[in-house]
């Protein structure tokens, strides 16, 4: 009987399979099974149809969209904004870049750290400063107000990462071509038509990555917001991933926590395919 030879390449491949099976497919597995099972351990869908009479889900599914909504638009504007004026400086393009980039490197809870200190109503620099110019500090509590608290929180998430945006878009400016511009130019295409008919189309693929990688980590947005607000005050600032923390390590529901994990990661996938049909060239 010939025995079958094993591939030379697999006894190198097995490692990298057995972290995958253990850190990625077994849980997804059993998180599935956990959202599927009712509190007296039988198949049941009781955890998805729940999410229907919800009204604190759909309040958090809400405000994560308009959390979504609002940061993305403001950091896309801003980073487009500052990836063509620093494209349009020449040698001293790298400095400001280095520069632009600072934010970014912090880590979310350090920079939601900072950002606590500066928004305290009493000793913050924000409100101290206000004071020194003659402004009444006294309601302006920032996090801790109703209106205020999410616009407060979107702030702080796009200082912290329209440099990402701005990289990616910086770096998509780069790679086009000076052909298509320099021709336009030579056709006598103003500086908008040059912009609107050669710059934005060959932009179009870095415009859609930017857009993707900031939506998916905008709409499970969790670090900043648990560090601000804790999701208050009431729910104000509550958004899915907070409200799925809540669910699964203070209530102990992991099996509801579960099925809005995968309405989430659903809801996820349906804007990136939404957006990728948006953008696609026609």
């Amino acid at each position: 009987m010939r025995s079958r030879r094993i591939p030379s390449g697999a006894p190198w491949v097995a490692p990298a399979l057995i972290v995958l099976l253990a850190l990625s497919i077994y849980p997804l597995i059993f998180s599935v099974k956990v959202a599927l099972t009712n509190g007296a351990g039988a198949f049941s869908f009781d955890n998805f149809t729940r999410l229907a009479r919800d009204r604190v889900f759909w309040v958090s599914a809400m405000q994560t969209v308009v959390f979504t909504a609002v940061a993305l638009s403001i950091e896309f504007a801003l980073g487009l904004g500052l990836a063509l004026l620093i494209d349009s400086l020449g040698r001293a393009r790298s400095m400001f870049r280095a520069g632009i980039m600072v934010p970014m490197l912090l880590p979310p809870v350090v920079a939601a750290v900072v950002w606590r200190l500066i928004y305290n109503p009493q000793f913050g620099v924000l409100n101290e400063t206000l004071r020194r110019f003659g402004v009444n500090t006294a309601a302006l509590t920032w996090t801790n107000g109703e209106r205020s608290a999410l616009l407060s929180v979107i702030a702080v998430d796009v200082w912290e990462w329209t440099p990402f945006i701005f990289l990616l878009l910086s770096a998509g400016l780069q790679a086009i071509p000076p052909e298509p511009l320099e021709a336009a130019l030579i056709d006598g295409a103003s500086t908008w038509q040059r912009f609107r008919d050669v710059t934005l189309p060959l932009l179009k693929p870095a415009i859609v990555l930017a857009l993707l990688l900031r939506a998916m980590d905008l709409v499970r947005i969790f670090d900043q917001i648990f560090i601000l607000t804790q999701g208050g005050p009431g729910t104000a600032t509550e958004t899915v991933s907070l409200y799925i923390y809540r669910t699964a390590f203070r209530f102990s529901n992991f099996g509801y926590a579960a099925a809005m994990s995968f309405v989430l990661l659903i809801a996820t996938m349906l804007f990136s395919r939404g957006l990728l049909r948006v953008m696609r060239p026609r």
